[in-house]
């Protein structure tokens, strides 16, 4: 895994991961070894996973299938990591199990543990290399603000990125949030965001995560604190990989009424997860948690965010500034101004862009 991978990862599953290379990968596999891990696998999986049949299910077969010699070729630990990884979502049908090697990792006790001072500086200097996950930030013609975040950090250190964002959107006439290539993390991240878009005082339940090893209920509302409202119309662009706390954003902007999704049918993973250590390095992501939207009673696993504007993924956001410029100009009352927004939208209808000029006023 690249290191943006591993920090993504890290922060979906709101815990710090170390990013060392890891010396063990071609560690070799005898078959006691490859036995070893299936059982603590198993038992790992049979006590965390959310859906305990599922859990029965998918545990029994990798089990049979280790028992009649189907992983013989994954002869090292890295192969061995991969071939369960594939087998785990396969088998589940659910995209949020997984399966890598991290020798540094220790397993969470019972209790919290707060992260160390070095730790959290790491995750910090990450999420700064990281840009905060904010791809992009553009006014385009017609006054339409655009935002590309590429995946949800650390409320703590994204949060203020995201109001600054925010507040250079604050003078456009609607918004456009791409999330084509968000991959997901933190829902406190996601709901500090989405708390941009309500007025003061409206605080909004979004969501209910239920821990299935703690049998706790975390409730996430939007956080009154947020100082930067948006309260111009806002567009969603997804694709198929929009994927985890991606997918809660879109769902949720749909959910609340406060939005309009545009592009493709989203992944389908909406079960949080934990990490689990099965031996010889390998770590196996297990899902642990059901995550339900406060105003459908349901979530989007397996099934994916439906766009409100179906289209496909590299046309989404040329759709949804049209849309958004037609609108505008339909209620235009200044005729100078209207005139404007329409060859605007006559140049986004065909594709084009305003190419920009680099000479004096008045120069040939």
């Amino acid at each position: 895994m690249s290191g943006s991978k591993k920090f993504v990862a890290a922060v979906v599953l709101g815990t710090l991961l170390s990013l060392h290379a890891f010396a063990a990968e071609d560690t070799p596999l005898n078959a006691s070894a490859r036995a070893a891990i299936v059982q603590t696998l198993v038992t790992k999986m049979n006590a965390n996973y959310i859906e305990p049949a599922v859990a029965e299910r998918v545990g029994s077969a990798i089990a049979r299938k280790n028992a009649e010699g189907g992983y013989a070729t994954a002869a090292s630990v890295k192969a061995f990591s991969a071939a369960l990884a594939q087998d785990l979502r396969a088998l589940s049908g659910d995209l949020h199990f997984g399966a890598m090697l991290d020798e540094g990792f220790r397993e969470r006790s019972g209790t919290a543990e707060l992260p160390s001072r070095a730790k959290m500086d790491e995750a910090r200097e990450q999420t700064e290399r990281w840009g905060y996950g904010i791809e992009k930030v553009e006014r385009l013609p017609g006054n339409v603000g655009y935002i590309e975040l590429r995946g949800f950090g650390r409320t703590e250190f994204v949060g203020p990125a995201y109001s600054a964002a925010m507040s250079l959107m604050a003078g456009t006439e609607a918004l456009i949030l791409d999330l084509r290539r968000n991959g997901g993390g933190s829902p406190a991240s996601v709901a500090y965001l989405m708390s941009h878009f309500f007025p003061f005082g409206d605080e909004r339940h979004l969501i209910d995560i239920y821990n299935r090893p703690t049998d706790t209920t975390r409730q996430i509302f939007t956080v009154p604190t947020v100082a930067q409202r948006y309260d111009k119309p806002v567009y969603v662009l997804t694709s198929a990989r929009t994927f985890s706390g991606g997918e809660d954003f879109s769902y949720g902007i749909q959910a609340q009424k406060r939005g309009t999704v545009v592009g493709e049918t989203t992944g389908g993973g909406s079960n949080p997860v934990g990490r689990f250590s099965v031996g010889q390095g390998i770590v196996v992501v297990i899902p642990t948690s059901r995550t339900t939207n406060f105003v459908t009673k349901t979530n989007w696993e397996h099934v994916g965010v439906k766009p409100d504007i179906a289209v496909p993924a590299a046309q989404a956001l040329q759709t949804a500034h049209v849309t958004i410029l037609r609108k505008l100009a339909s209620t235009e009352k200044d005729g100078d101004e209207r005139k404007e927004l329409q060859r605007v939208l006559a140049m986004v209808e065909k594709g084009e862009s305003e190419k920009p000029v680099y000479t004096l006023r008045g120069e040939p």
